[in-house]
């Protein structure tokens, strides 16, 4: 309960545009990556969100019984610090606990990748409330398909710029009809792009994506604003044809939040899979929170002046700005 309050605080403050960058960078999942490179032998793969030089404060604690075989080696590397070292555990770490110091104070998770030399490899997940993990002997999959659900759903809701965005749809178009199109345009787009660049067959740098996905919320608020004031818009007459084209933009941030994740090679179809159903559950949640909304303040709410409808489309368009400058001036380095 505590860490949903937070959550939702911080999508708060994000989407007014007082925190959108610090804090979504504060709720970035760590991942763990251990690797038997022989019996009791480990290389240890550690990655930790970052904001310049400095990462959150989280630490790997390994049962006792194991020793350090090589200094860990740390690098900076997109947003993230990523630390190597190999380790020895006697006994093998199956059945042994793993803890993230100091995981319960922060908003992320953590991912922990476990390959062993001999069977299948794990995928765990520990959370603020959770922070300890017990490597398995056996894993079933609906663990995995419910940890990268999760993370979806997570993702989805704690991706402002993406929410915004349908929320611009939301507000463009007052038709079911073509509602129902645009935002199913939009799956359609974001899922192809999505998978594309999971497997490696479409690559795009996340940093230009990234300022063009604020480009395309600036957009479309821009096209409620002229619906708005009398004039012919191409969006609002064929808006599935514009939420397809900007889907795969934003197909291409989720593929950057899933690498940022990591995602089990194994069993990589799997978590693709259930990360955009987890994405697509969130996305669903947010519209009908928005549509039931709407719906609330139009039966229930005094006579807004005529005006009104101005603010949420200028919050829309001044957050998108903000983003876009600022995503911009990172791209060229300034």
């Amino acid at each position: 309960m505590m860490r949903a309050a937070r959550l939702l605080f911080v999508w708060l403050l994000a989407a007014i545009g007082i925190a959108p960058v610090a804090m979504a960078h504060e709720i970035r999942p760590a991942f763990l990556e251990i690797r038997e490179i022989e019996p009791a032998t480990y290389d240890m793969l550690w990655k930790t969100p970052a904001q310049g030089e400095m990462r959150l404060a989280l630490n790997v604690i390994l049962p006792k019984e194991c020793a350090d075989a090589r200094d860990p080696r740390a690098m900076l590397v997109e947003g993230a610090v990523i630390e190597r070292w190999r380790t020895a555990c006697e006994g093998g770490l199956v059945g042994k606990q793993i803890v993230i110091e100091n995981l319960q104070q922060t908003l992320t998770d953590a991912i922990l990748r476990f390959e062993p030399i001999e069977g299948s490899p794990k995928t765990l997940r520990l959370t603020p409330s959770n922070p300890t993990a017990v490597i398995p002997a056996r894993q079933p999959w609906t663990e995995i398909a419910a940890t990268y659900f999760g993370l979806g759903v997570e993702h989805i809701l704690l991706g402002f710029d993406h929410l915004l965005f349908v929320l611009a749809l939301l507000l463009l178009v007052r038709d079911p009809k073509r509602l129902f199109g645009a935002v199913t345009a939009f799956t359609v787009a974001h899922s192809l792009t999505l998978a594309g660049t999971t497997f490696g067959w479409v690559k795009l740098a996340s940093a230009p994506v990234e300022a063009t996905i604020a480009l395309s919320i600036m957009f479309v608020a821009i096209e409620i604003a002229r619906v708005r004031a009398g004039r012919e818009s191409l969006t609002a007459q064929l808006p599935w044809l514009a939420s397809f084209a900007f889907g795969l933009l934003h197909g291409f941030g989720f593929a950057g939040a899933l690498r940022e994740i990591g995602i089990p090679e194994d069993a990589a179809p799997l978590a693709l899979l259930f990360f955009n159903l987890g994405v697509e559950a969130g996305q669903l949640l947010f519209v009908g929170a928005v549509l039931a909304t709407m719906a609330l303040w139009g039966r229930f709410a005094p006579a807004s002046p005529k005006w009104a409808w101005r603010v949420p489309v200028y919050v829309i368009g001044s957050a998108a700005a903000f983003w876009f400058v600022e995503r911009t001036a990172g791209v060229l380095g300034l």
